[in-house]
């Protein structure tokens, strides 16, 4: 039990820890220093790219080890649980971003070459910021519900 319950957790850290060290060291850190929109981008999606790879593995092993964990509590699985409902989504919100929005973006940013040298009110870059809206808004909704399966999964008994 004491192994799938540091497993969790340590899923839990690395993915709620990335997206706070992403979105509030790395980005920030990256668009202030780089002399450019475009280095920074250039900075920045790949590092997204590998938080969300990191964020699909831990939610995997999290939503595993926690469904062997009621399993041996429990004497039967308990899939439909709020812990579980939060990370599916939070796993859901992650897989829209990587292979959705993140994707166009890429794409609208190849259209437009070096971001910095395209007006604000081209279409393309309209739709780039509308994505990056969209992208920050899944991070967002990714950290709270991951903060809420923290609370919860501190609050179980084990």
């Amino acid at each position: 039990m004491t192994l799938l319950r540091s497993l969790m957790l340590l899923a839990l850290i690395a993915w709620i820890g990335g997206i706070i060290f992403f979105a509030f060291v790395l980005a920030p850190t990256v668009f202030s220093v780089l002399p450019t929109r475009e280095m920074a981008g250039n900075v920045v999606n790949p590092s997204l790219t590998a938080l969300h790879w990191i964020g699909l593995v831990a939610g995997v092993i999290f939503l595993i080890c926690s469904l062997f964990l009621g399993r041996i509590q429990y004497a039967r699985f308990k899939p439909a649980t709020l812990v579980h409902g939060l990370a599916v989504l939070m796993l859901a919100l992650t897989l829209v971003s990587q292979f959705a929005i993140s994707p166009r973006m890429s794409s609208l940013r190849s259209e437009m070459g070096v971001i910095d040298n395209v007006a604000f009110s081209d279409t393309r870059r309209v739709e780039f910021n509308r994505l990056h809206q969209w992208s920050t808004r899944s991070e967002v909704g990714v950290l709270l519900c991951g903060l809420l399966v923290v609370v919860l999964t501190a609050r179980q008994r084990g």
